[in-house]
């Protein structure tokens, strides 16, 4: 077999996608997850999730966000894969899937702004942050039916804006009292246990979890072991979109 014209088959197959059919098809599906957790329907929530999770769509897209649409997408990780080409990204779309298993981060240091000490940034694989970006979808759409209507943190479709924008109209003339507070370290203490306990997701979803706050962080040459918290110092926006609107059916 020519691998070449296999290489350009793929490629441009990759690039012929319709997009704007894919991204309809797993927005449907995130919406019927949304709606079936503001029912408490949670198996119809985990189903869904599954369903979700196998698409085509949901594939494609998890793909394309992490090596295209993501600012670290020429960011590599242990294995020093820093991108992929189309032939690659449709391959990965076609191999993705939870298969409870996670490779080491990659550590590395990164000034803070303004001052001069450093914090940590641990980097995933591709893979890794392909799979991830599949699993966001499927449980973000379940937990945006949860979420407090005044919480902006980690939010799809929000932002630092919108929390000001409440702010503003709450206060109004009058005068209030304003509680400013930050937990130390809070993503360096998480409880693993806890944290999973509280997703309360189907079986193999939780042993992916776990499998990922347990990876390890490679820093040069020594693996630090992850028992508490979590090992990814900053967070991949890869949310595919906002639930704004969505609503039970009768």
């Amino acid at each position: 077999m020519d691998m070449s014209k296999t290489s350009l088959k793929t490629t441009v197959e990759w690039n012929a996608l319709n997009w704007r059919k894919l991204e309809r098809a797993a927005f449907k599906l995130q919406k019927r997850i949304y709606r079936a957790s503001q029912r408490g329907d949670y198996k119809v929530v985990q189903k869904l999730q599954k369903t979700l999770m196998r698409s085509w769509s949901a594939r494609c897209i998890a793909v394309r966000k992490v090596t295209q649409d993501n600012k670290g997408k020429n960011t590599a990780g242990v294995d020093k894969v820093k991108s992929l080409n189309p032939s690659q990204r449709l391959k990965a779309a076609q191999n993705l899937k939870i298969d409870r298993k996670a490779n080491a981060l990659r550590r590395v240091w990164i000034p803070k702004p303004g001052r001069e000490e450093k914090r940590p940034l641990g980097i995933p694989t591709i893979r890794d942050r392909t799979r991830q970006a599949l699993a966001k979808m499927a449980l973000e759409s379940e937990w945006e039916a949860k979420f407090e209507e005044t919480s902006y943190g980690f939010r799809p479709g929000r932002s630092a804006h919108d929390a000001i924008e409440h702010i503003f109209i709450a206060i109004g003339q009058k005068k209030k009292y304003v509680l400013d507070a930050d937990i130390a370290k809070c993503f360096d203490k998480i409880n693993h246990v806890e944290l999973v306990r509280k997703i309360n997701t189907f079986p193999k979803m939780r042993r992916q979890i776990k499998a990922w706050l347990k990876a390890g962080i490679l820093e040069g040459d020594t693996l630090f072991p992850t028992k508490e918290g979590t090992p990814y110092a900053k967070r991949y926006p890869l949310g595919l979109s906002r639930f704004k609107g969505a609503r039970p059916t009768k």
